[in-house]
Formats: structure tokens, C-alpha cells, sequence
């Protein structure tokens, strides 16, 4: 099986309402490239990568003089082609190769007719849990719902993706509002969801200072973790030393150097593994198995998924065997998908790994 093209459409599906974070918005949309790879037997595999327009796709036309005529399967190979060490001093294409993975995957999966979790080492769960995503938001433009900006609105929102969702980990994007204010959030979300698991997100934004501070308000609630309070392994590492409980990162290991110094001079105790930051589930499979032998935490991030990265997600968590905490989405934000047959659906706070290659719409 040879490749013989590859083609990259920028596509948009709408939120229920824009999602405020510490660096901004998402205004009421995900942008995202859906990334096709042409085989010469006809199949066809998909990928996705976060962003989209004609810088997005023209990277990806630019791809077809290194992989026209290379073989799917050889995956090593292609990450050397496109993203090796040097060439990546200039041009990263770490999400560039983390899409075309997906795609070849998939069509290994197609060709030889076994889901992706089969071909990366079988799966040792069925069904990945999942937290909620609490976000403030911004009315929709269109009809004003979805405003989240008060405590009682906070609570409302987390209490209605438990009830329809099913989770019982939930975890609150801030960095938006004062500390001071987001503490009282937080605390009002314990205290209503009592029982459940919890954990807070500001995007690195804090002084060191102010995330020990918060860090210390927080103890006596049942955290899975404090992710990324404060940017850099150094300012992470003096956190760590202050506050008694686990501290993530989507942001300061995102690679194997980064992973090496934090298992040299701990400063995060949970890796959140991208299936795009990380370059693929592969890389991420590997990276889970550094963290297994020195006994670090393992979650699966969301970077704003449709349903074909999710898919990555699903089968990511279902073969890791030391995955720690439910899995992060912003999934169930979004008001529609691009695969047929619908979106997928959570269950008891948890979502089906995928068992067969699912049919898509055109995009």
C-alpha cells in the first residue's frame, strides 16, 4: 500500500457558547483541518490538527513531495521524513506529523481490519471516563444562552453535564477572573458536587506566588490535580515544593527532553499526553511508558477536539495501562460533528473506544 495523495480542508463547527481561558476566547466556534491521506488501493485514512485556513492546508499540499509513494506503515519512517530532530530547529511540524499519524493509522486499521488500539498493543479498557469541562462563557451572539459567569451559573452548568453526561470528575478552566473570585467557584463546585473529583486550570497565567497561595486554599477539597498554575518546570517545581497535592502539565512537557529534566529534577507529578502536542498516539504511548517507570501520573489533554481527534483520545486511553485520571474534552461543547452517524456519546461519564473504523461525511 502505497500513499498517493494527500488533501487538507479547513472546516468550523459552532460551540454552544464562547469559551473563556486565560489568553482570550474560542468565539463560538472550533476551527480545525481535517487531513485526508489517498492510498492506491482506495482507502482513504483521516486525520485532524487544531487551526485551519490556507497557511493550514498549504503545509499539509507541501507534505505530498516527501510522502507521495512511502508506505503507511512505516511510521518511524515517515516521523524522520517530516519532523526529525534538526529539521525541527526550523520548522516544526510536530502537529503537522501528529495528523498524518492519524491518517495512517487509520488506514492500517481499514486495511487490516482491526480498530487502532489493536495495532498499538491491544486495548485494556472498553470505555474511557471523561471529566467535564466547565468553562465561563460568553452569551451565544445568537439567541443569548449559555452565559457562565456567576457562581450560581458555574454551578448550574456543572450540575447539568452531570446529569446528562454522567461525570464525576470535573475540572474548571479559570485564569479569566481574580484568583479570589475563581477560588469561591471552585469552592462553591465542591461543595455542590460533594463527592466528586475536581481539579483547576489557569493556563499557567499566576506568579508562583499566587498559585502557591491558591494551591494551599484548596487542600482540604478532593483535587485530582492542580494543572498548570504558573508556566515553566522552575516556577512549577517551587509550587510543588508549597502545596500538598499533584500538580499537571499540558504545557512544560510536551516532549522527551522536557520529559527527561522533569524525571530528573521533579517539578509535575501528572503529564497530560496530547495526541498533537506529543506528535501522535505513538509518542504519547511512549512517553506514557517513561511515566510508568517512574511512577508519574498519566491523563489523556484536550487541545479542542472534533470527533476524529477524540477517536486518538479513545484509543490513547484505552491502551496506556497506567492511565491515571479521567480524560479531558471539550467535546461535549460543541453543538455538532463532522462523522457520520452523529457525535459520540458519553455514557455513565465515559465514551466507548472506538471498535471499528466509523463512516464519515463529506467535509
Amino acid at each position: 500500500m502505497k500513499i498517493t495523495d494527500i488533501r487538507a480542508t479547513t472546516v468550523t463547527v459552532p460551540l454552544q457558547a464562547p469559551l473563556r481561558h486565560a489568553n482570550g476566547c474560542h468565539w463560538g466556534r472550533f476551527v480545525r483541518t481535517v487531513v485526508e491521506v489517498e492510498t492506491d488501493e482506495g482507502l482513504i485514512g483521516l486525520g485532524e490538527m487544531g487551526g485551519g485556513g490556507e497557511s493550514a492546508e498549504a503545509a499539509f499540499r507541501a507534505m505530498k513531495s516527501y510522502l507521495v509513494g512511502h508506505d503507511p506503515a512505516r511510521l518511524e519512517e515517515l516521523r524522520f521524513l517530516i519532523a526529525n530532530p534538526t529539521a525541527s530547529l526550523y520548522n516544526n511540524r510536530t502537529q503537522i506529523l501528529a495528523a498524518l499519524e492519524f491518517a495512517c493509522l487509520d488506514l492500517l486499521g481499514q486495511k487490516w481490519g482491526v480498530p487502532v488500539s489493536e495495532i498499538l498493543g491491544g486495548r485494556l479498557r472498553d470505555r474511557v471516563s471523561f471529566a467535564s469541562y466547565l468553562f465561563f462563557r460568553y452569551p451565544n451572539p445568537k439567541d443569548g444562552s449559555g452565559e457562565v459567569r456567576t457562581i450560581e451559573q458555574l454551578v448550574a452548568q456543572a450540575r447539568d453535564l452531570k446529569e446528562r453526561y454522567g461525570f464525576s470528575s470535573h475540572k474548571l478552566k479559570g485564569g479569566v477572573f481574580r484568583p479570589e473570585y475563581e477560588l469561591q467557584c471552585y469552592r462553591a463546585l465542591a461543595a455542590a458536587l460533594d463527592g466528586d473529583r475536581f481539579r483547576f486550570d489557569p493556563n499557567g497565567v499566576w506568579s508562583t506566588e499566587t498559585s502557591i497561595w491558591f494551591g494551599q486554599q484548596i487542600e482540604d477539597i478532593r483535587n485530582d490535580y492542580l494543572e498548570d498554575p504558573v508556566f515553566g518546570l522552575a516556577g512549577m517545581r517551587r509550587v510543588r515544593e508549597k502545596v500538598r497535592m499533584p500538580l499537571a502539565t499540558n504545557t512544560v512537557v510536551v516532549n522527551f527532553e522536557q520529559l527527561a529534566a522533569n524525571v530528573l529534577d521533579t517539578a509535575v507529578d501528572v503529564i497530560l499526553l496530547d495526541t498533537t502536542f506529543w506528535g501522535g498516539i505513538r509518542q504519547c504511548v511512549k512517553a506514557a511508558g517513561v511515566c510508568e517507570a517512574f511512577q508519574l501520573g498519566v491523563a489523556v489533554h484536550s487541545s479542542g477536539e472534533l470527533g476524529i481527534q477524540l477517536a486518538t483520545m479513545l484509543h490513547l486511553g484505552a491502551v496506556i495501562p497506567n492511565l491515571s485520571f479521567a480524560a479531558d474534552a471539550h467535546y461535549h461543547q460543541l453543538t455538532d460533528d463532522i462523522i457520520e452517524g452523529g457525535m459520540f456519546k458519553y455514557e455513565g461519564g465515559s465514551i466507548a473506544v472506538p471498535d471499528r473504523a466509523r463512516s464519515r461525511r463529506e467535509t
